[in-house]
């Protein structure tokens, strides 16, 4: 099996998937008023993060919620745009735009100067611990459970947990097939969910398999663990919950 080829299939279909449900979506849910799909406007380094990351030859994959500010402008999981330019040298690449634009949420693409906290700490551990470019790829596949950048009016992010009625359901199942099917090609013996909605969909998908399910605090600032002692002992847990 091609594992590039399978890689970019499944990320074509959850995003078609993902694209098809978003209408019933905004007409379903009254928390959320906004979709972005950065698989669909940043799909050129979102691809290119695929070709470089998901071929090195990873068995453990690491697994956020969705998307925020670093994806949400890169297409590159937990992708903080100054992380993705000079650690992971994905550069000079398309950016387009959604077709609707909330006014606080622009979209910049890979040049955005503003950082995103929780991509800057797990690129920089990942780097510092296995180098920079495509080297964290030899050990680590990252992937979001659901692509889809959501908020409300004024702008707040809103997150999957929080999504309810039958096309919420549609598409945590989509997004748990994709999982798996990622699982599948990369043939992962180790999963680690990133924070505790990742936790509980990895632990959901893979019950009574064979592969390990482990989980760490996610690394936002929102998160009273990921601040302490500036961060260092989120990056000791981070480091331990790797084995590195």
């Amino acid at each position: 099996m091609n594992v590039q080829h399978a890689l970019l299939e499944a990320a074509e279909r959850l995003r078609d998937l993902t694209e098809q449900l978003t209408p019933k979506l905004l007409d379903e849910c009254d928390n959320i008023d906004w979709i972005y799909n950065p698989l669909i406007y940043a799909w050129a380094p979102h691809s290119e993060y695929i070709r470089r990351h998901g071929t090195q030859g990873a068995h453990t994959m690491l697994v956020g919620m969705n998307p925020g500010h670093g994806m949400g402008n890169t297409g590159v999981p937990f992708g903080c745009p100054k992380m993705v330019r000079e650690v992971l040298g994905i550069v000079d690449l398309p950016v387009d735009q959604p077709p609707l634009i909330h006014p606080k949420r622009p979209i910049y693409g890979l040049e955005h100067p503003k950082p995103e906290v929780s991509g800057t700490r797990i690129w920089s551990a990942l780097s510092e611990a296995f180098g920079t470019g495509n080297a964290p790829g030899k050990h680590v596949y990252i992937v979001n459970h659901c692509p889809l950048w959501m908020f409300n009016e004024k702008g707040t992010n809103i997150t999957p947990d929080k999504l309810r009625g039958p096309t919420a359901d549609r598409l945590r199942n989509v997004c748990d097939e994709h999982l798996r099917e990622v699982a599948n090609i990369l043939n992962s013996n180790v999963i680690i969910g990133v924070g505790r909605y990742a936790q509980r969909r990895v632990e959901t998908i893979f019950q009574g398999s064979e592969t390990e399910v482990r989980n760490v605090p996610h690394p936002s600032p929102a998160n009273p663990f990921a601040n302490r002692n500036g961060g260092a002992d989120w990056r000791v847990a981070f480091r331990t919950v790797l084995g590195i």
